[in-house]
């Protein structure tokens, strides 16, 4: 079997910047009017949104449906080619100053995309009130992450509430990020997955209790119905996960590592959306389709390599994504994941390079291509009213299969006897 991901590391996922009243870092309000994901949303605005109604201590709230969502989906008929779906997700979603997490808000506004911000509840939980947090087989107070200062707590919820509002979706990252020894999370029952859950939604729901700011707004949501799925830390843990995320009503995990190109079925109960194996341009091996992984392989896991090195690695790291599209888009229409960090790694590059791929991909979009930028929860939402016997068929695709005799021919005739998964 080929090398696929030779250094399988993934990062801590720490965060970015802006302020509390909804612009970006330098005060600017962001650009563009487009509706998201494609589809028609209702065009509320943060401005033009319905009062709130306060949710427990008021930290979380209900503003009624949200906006900037695509049309209901439909199922595919008889002959029809499924769409492109692409899907930009964020790690942990903190903002911590650098000016990234609002910089993608505007580029997703730009260009009507909606995306998964995995907040990491720890985010919105001072320092002073760490004894709170009490993590599985870890020290109370304990954190991989450490802990947001207050300045970088409000702007977080500053671009939680925002990015809500403009029609992305909020999961989760949990919390402490515990990637190894005796507390790592790949250690965790289902029980303790359960305790961690319920306080990554504790610190979400209760941040003005434990911060006592009393004069910020609500986020504008309720974080019990709009948590619907998450990712691990270094994306470890995944089964333990499951049982308890299936409990929850939760509705797909994408923590699993080291999946393919290929349409994705149920892994108990839920939708199992890994990240992906790529091409990795000048390799014979792929890579997954997540930021840290470009620089595992090029930078062999430095933060901090010689700048020289740079623009070759941004340039590989933005042609291993698009490579990673155009080989979806133009064979078997498997849905591509991609993950991030607000990072600056290695001067930026990896926050250029996504950039550059996504441009590329909404680009395509944009000229009449059909392919949707969506977040995990709308891309799920598709999902669920498809038929299970197309859904069968076209995971009878492999990676860089395109369908025998066109799409027409392919989805007009008899239906796979493959099951959609348990």
């Amino acid at each position: 079997m080929r090398e696929m991901t030779r250094r399988r590391l993934f990062g801590l996922g720490v965060g970015a910047t802006a302020g509390w009243g909804l612009a970006g870092c330098d005060g600017s309000h962001p650009s563009g009017r487009s509706k998201h994901a494609g589809g028609s949303g209702d065009g509320r605005s943060a401005s033009t949104a319905p009062p709130a109604r306060p949710i427990g201590d008021g930290s979380t709230s209900f503003t009624g449906k949200q906006p900037h969502q695509p049309a209901k989906p439909e199922p595919l008929e008889p002959g029809q080619t499924p769409p492109q779906f692409v899907i930009f997700s964020w790690d942990g979603a903190g903002e911590v100053g650098n000016g990234l997490f609002p910089r993608f808000l505007d580029l997703a506004k730009q260009h009507g995309a909606s995306m998964t911000f995995f907040l990491s509840g720890l985010y919105l939980l001072p320092e002073s009130k760490k004894r709170l947090y009490n993590p599985p087989n870890n020290p109370r107070g304990a954190s991989d992450i450490g802990y947001l200062t207050d300045a970088h707590i409000k702007a977080t919820l500053a671009n939680v509430h925002r990015a809500w509002l403009e029609g992305h979706e909020i999961g989760t990252h949990f919390n402490g990020h515990f990637c190894s020894g005796q507390g790592t999370v790949g250690n965790w029952t289902p029980q303790q997955w359960k305790s961690e859950i319920e306080q990554a939604k504790g610190f979400v729901k209760q941040w003005r209790t434990n911060t006592g700011w009393t004069d910020l707004p609500s986020l504008p949501f309720d974080y019990d119905k709009e948590l619907v799925g998450g990712r691990t830390p270094c994306l470890l843990g995944q089964d333990n996960l499951l049982p308890t995320a299936r409990e929850l009503g939760w509705r797909y995990d994408a923590s699993s590592p080291g999946g393919l190109q290929v349409w994705p079925a149920r892994k108990t109960g839920l939708w199992n959306l890994p990240l992906q194996q790529i091409p990795f341009p000048g390799h014979s091996f792929e890579v997954l389709s997540m930021d840290y992984n470009m620089l595992a392989n090029q930078s062999v896991n430095s933060t901090k390599a010689p700048p020289a090195n740079y623009p070759a690695w941004r340039k590989q790291s933005a042609q291993s994504y698009i490579a990673g599209f155009e080989r979806a888009y133009t064979t078997n229409r498997a849905p591509f994941f991609i993950g991030n960090h607000f990072e600056q790694w290695n001067g930026g590059i990896y926050m250029d390079s996504v950039e550059e791929a996504f441009k590329h991909i909404a680009r395509e979009k944009e000229k009449g291509a059909d392919v949707r930028l969506v977040s995990f929860r709308q891309f799920v939402d598709w999902m669920d009213v498809q038929k299970p016997e197309i859904l069968a068929k076209l995971r009878t695709l492999d990676v860089g299969q395109a369908p025998a005799g066109g799409w027409k021919e392919f989805m007009s005739g008899a239906p796979a006897s493959a099951s959609v998964g348990t």
